[in-house]
């Protein structure tokens, strides 16, 4: 770890500061990028951002590579796997909206071509307008985890500690 200043909640473990300063509010690009971001926020619910980085890892070979055609087409027997897979977060609601939540990417691929143009093609206001609109397509998503994804990809405004090296 460096001697840069970082936001209270990013100190005191490499993970933390490395998904800090390389990860949280930078755009990405890919569909399987935002679904793996939905799938950790909407699993730390309960449980703190360390717990989530630490089985990271996990969670990418679970929901391999979090490959959205894969994903969707999950059955019973894939998810009784996941939910005795104790590398990840082994709960029946979560696992359930994951699976869901791809079949969701899906349709919004097939209408506007990627996660992405459905996302920047939005005229969202408030967050309140962003829950409402993602409790269409999407479950188990709630005001904090919907607003946490949209920093956490550079959609929404992070506001940085006042000595944290990223403030703008």
């Amino acid at each position: 770890m460096d001697n840069r200043k970082r936001c209270a909640w990013a100190e005191g473990h490499p993970l933390l500061s490395v998904y800090h300063d390389t990860e949280y509010g930078f755009p990405i690009e890919h569909d399987h990028e935002f679904l793996e971001r939905l799938v950790l926020e909407l699993n730390q619910a309960g449980l703190s951002w360390l717990t989530i980085l630490k089985k990271r890892e996990a969670f990418q070979q679970a929901f391999e590579g979090f490959d959205i055609d894969r994903v969707a087409a999950y059955t019973d027997k894939d998810r009784d796997r996941l939910l005795q897979d104790a590398g990840i977060i082994r709960n029946r609601l979560k696992i359930n909206a994951t699976i869901h939540n791809a079949r969701g990417f899906q349709s919004i691929r097939d209408e506007c071509g990627s996660f992405k143009t459905w996302l920047e093609g939005q005229s969202c206001n408030t967050l309140d307008e962003w829950v409402t609109l993602f409790r269409k397509t999407f479950k188990f998503m709630g005001p904090e985890i919907v607003n946490e994804f949209l920093m956490s990809t550079g959609y929404l405004p992070i506001d940085h500690n006042q000595a944290c090296f990223l403030r703008v």
